[in-house]
C-alpha cells in the first residue's frame, strides 16, 4: 500500500474510514438541504436566513468547545463518540420528519441547528483526536490527512445526491437517510478490536485544567499564527454552502441540481487536497499560509467567473487550496502537541475554526442581499490576502524566514527559519568533522 494510504494497513482505521464516510455523505446531503429548505421553500431567497442558520449551528462550538475539549481529554472517547453520533442522528430524523409533516417553519429550523450545534461541539474534539488510538504515533499525520480525504470523498458525492433527491423526493428525506448514515460511525466504532488500540492517558478531573489548555496554548506562537489564519479566513471565506446557494439559484437562475453539483464539483479539489496532504509527513506553519495565499488568488477568479459552467470549474482550485489549509493547520498542531493536552488544544483550534461563523455567516448573507452574489465570494478573498500578508511579514520579523528560489533544485522555492538554517549548519561542520576524522583513521 503506497505512503499516502498508509493508514489504512490498521484495520481499526479502516473501520473508522469506512464508517466516516458514510456518515460523512450523510452530513453533506443534510447541510445542502437544509440550506435549500431554507433558501427556497421558508424564506424569500434570503442569504441572510442561510446565514442566520449556519451561524445558529456554531454558536455552541463557541460556548462549549472548551468543556467539550476537557471532556475528551477525560474520558473514552469511543464511548463518548456513539452517543454525539446517536444524538445528531436523533436530530435528523426529528427534521426530517417534521418536514415530511409539512410542519416545518423557519424558527423550528432555527432550533434544531442549535441543538445540531451543541451535539457537534461536543463530538469534534473528541472525533479529531481519537485518531491517535487508531494508528502508530508517526501515522498521525498521514491519518488526519485521509479523514479529510473521506470527508471531501463524501463531498464528491453528497452534494449532487442530495440536490437529485430534493429535486425527485423533497428535501426531508434527505434528513431521514442523513439520521440512518450515522450508523455507519456508530457500527465501525463498535466492531473495532479495542485490544489493538492505542490508549492515550486519560487525564484525571481536577480543577484548573481549561486554564491550562489556554496557557499551552498561549505559550507556542506557531500554533496562535496557525489559529489566527484559519479564524480570519474562515470566517469570511469558508462559506461555500452560502455563497453556491446564493450564485445558482440568483445569479445564475439554476436549481437544486445545479446547487448540489457545485457542492460535488468543489469536492473534486479538496479531494485532490487531502490526499496531497496525505503524502507530507511533516505539515508546517508556512504550508498553511501558503495555502491562504492560494485561497485568497483562487476565490478571486471564483467571483469573477462570468457562466455557471467557468464558475463550476472555479470552484476546484479553491477546494484544493481551502483543504491544503485546513488538513496542514489540523495535523501541525496535532502532531506538536502534548498528547495529554491534544483533546484541549484540539477543541480550542475547532473553536477558532467555527468561531468566525456566528459573526462571518450573518455578514456574508447580507453582502449577498445588499451588493449581490458575487461580492459574497470577493470579501473573502479580499480577507484572505490581508491575512496572509500580515502572517508573511510578522513570521519574517520573527522567525526570521527567508525565500529562496533556484530553478536547479527541487523544490524550487524554499523557506527556511533562523533555526533550520542553524540546524543546517550545524549538520554540515558534523560531516566536515566526521569526514576529517575518517580520513585521519585512514592515514
Amino acid at each position: 500500500m503506497s505512503t499516502m494510504f498508509a493508514s489504512l494497513r490498521q484495520f481499526n482505521y479502516r473501520l473508522w474510514f469506512g464508517g466516516a464516510l458514510v456518515a460523512n455523505v450523510g452530513t453533506w446531503m443534510q447541510r445542502v438541504a437544509q440550506d435549500w429548505l431554507v433558501l427556497a421553500y421558508l424564506s424569500d431567497d434570503s442569504g441572510t436566513a442561510v446565514g442566520i442558520v449556519t451561524a445558529l449551528q456554531f454558536v455552541p462550538s463557541l460556548l462549549l468547545s472548551p468543556f467539550a475539549g476537557v471532556l475528551a481529554d477525560r474520558v473514552d472517547q469511543r464511548k463518548l463518540l456513539m452517543i454525539t453520533q446517536g444524538l445528531m442522528g436523533v436530530l435528523a430524523a426529528g427534521l426530517g420528519i417534521l418536514v415530511l409533516g409539512g410542519h416545518a417553519e423557519l424558527w423550528q429550523v432555527y432550533v434544531f441547528a442549535v441543538l445540531l450545534g451543541i451535539a457537534t461541539a461536543i463530538d469534534a474534539p473528541a472525533r479529531q483526536t481519537f485518531v491517535a488510538e487508531l494508528v502508530p504515533a508517526d501515522g498521525l499525520a498521514n491519518a488526519v490527512a485521509l479523514n479529510s480525504a473521506s470527508f471531501n470523498a463524501a463531498r464528491l458525492i453528497g452534494p449532487g445526491l442530495a440536490g437529485l433527491l430534493i429535486a425527485v423526493v423533497g428535501p426531508g428525506w434527505v434528513f431521514i437517510i442523513n439520521a440512518v448514515s450515522f450508523a455507519g460511525t456508530i457500527g465501525a466504532v463498535l466492531a473495532m478490536r479495542t485490544g489493538e488500540l492505542r490508549r492515550v492517558p486519560r487525564t484525571k478531573k481536577a480543577k484548573g485544567q481549561l486554564r491550562e489548555g489556554l496557557s499551552y496554548v498561549r505559550h507556542r506562537r506557531d500554533i496562535i499564527l496557525i489559529m489566527a489564519v484559519v479564524f480570519l479566513v474562515g470566517g469570511i471565506g469558508l462559506k461555500f454552502q452560502l455563497t453556491s446557494a446564493v450564485m445558482a439559484r440568483v445569479e445564475f437562475g439554476k436549481d437544486a441540481g445545479e446547487y448540489g453539483v457545485l457542492g460535488s464539483i468543489l469536492a473534486i479539489g479538496s479531494l485532490a487536497g487531502a490526499l496531497m496532504a496525505a503524502r507530507r509527513k511533516q505539515p508546517r506553519v508556512r504550508t498553511v499560509i501558503i495555502a491562504a495565499g492560494g485561497f485568497a488568488a483562487s476565490t478571486t477568479l471564483l467571483a469573477l467567473a462570468p457562466t455557471y459552467e467557468l464558475f463550476a470549474l472555479a470552484c476546484i482550485p479553491v477546494g484544493f487550496t481551502s483543504l491544503t489549509m485546513l488538513t496542514s493547520a489540523n495535523a501541525a498542531i496535532q502532531i506538536s502537541t502534548d498528547p495529554a493536552m491534544r483533546g484541549r488544544v484540539m477543541s480550542l483550534y475547532m473553536m477558532v475554526l467555527f468561531a468566525g461563523n456566528p459573526i462571518g455567516a450573518p455578514l456574508v448573507g447580507w453582502v449577498a442581499d445588499a451588493w449581490g452574489p458575487r461580492w459574497s465570494i470577493g470579501i473573502g478573498a479580499i480577507v484572505a490576502a490581508v491575512v496572509v500578508t500580515v502572517a508573511a511579514l510578522w513570521a519574517r520579523k520573527h522567525w526570521q524566514v527567508q525565500v529562496r528560489y533556484s530553478l536547479r533544485q527541487r523544490p524550487h522555492m524554499m523557506l527556511t527559519n533562523a533555526e533550520e538554517r542553524a540546524a543546517r549548519r550545524a549538520a554540515k561542520v558534523d560531516a566536515a568533522v566526521q569526514e576529517g576524522s575518517d580520513a585521519t583513521n585512514a592515514a
